[in-house]
């Protein structure tokens, strides 16, 4: 059964679609959690990055850079962004096709832990 993301992918569903390529697709969060909220998937359907192979590592490195890009056309490069990657339930991961969210536009605060932790 196709994702909601392969659906997005294959021009079923509308998005914003701001990148795509052989490997990767971008398209702005249905439910912004930050003025900028971008999903970055990879083509492919990997269900999580448990599902990650050695043949996957261009896809995986699409990623990074594609993000790095948005964030820059986004106008949040310098400012600073953060970039996301939820791994199944625990992980809080809802959609089962690998995803990165790339999300900025304002500060964003901690992650889950005070500024005091290191490492």
């Amino acid at each position: 059964m196709p994702t909601l993301f392969a659906k997005i992918i294959r021009g079923e569903i509308p998005s914003k679609q701001l990148y795509q390529d052989d490997l990767v697709t971008a398209f702005r969060d249905i439910n912004p959690q930050a003025p900028t909220h971008i999903l970055i998937v990879p083509n492919k359907v990997i269900p999580t990055v448990n599902e990650l192979t050695s043949d996957d590592e261009q896809i995986t490195a699409r990623m990074m850079m594609v993000a790095k890009k948005l964030a820059a056309q986004e106008g949040i490069a310098e400012s600073g962004y953060r970039l996301i990657i939820n791994c199944n339930g625990h992980g809080g991961q809802e959609v089962f096709h690998m995803h990165m969210h790339l999300i900025g536009g304002r500060p964003l605060g901690p992650m889950l832990w005070g500024s005091s932790l290191v490492g």
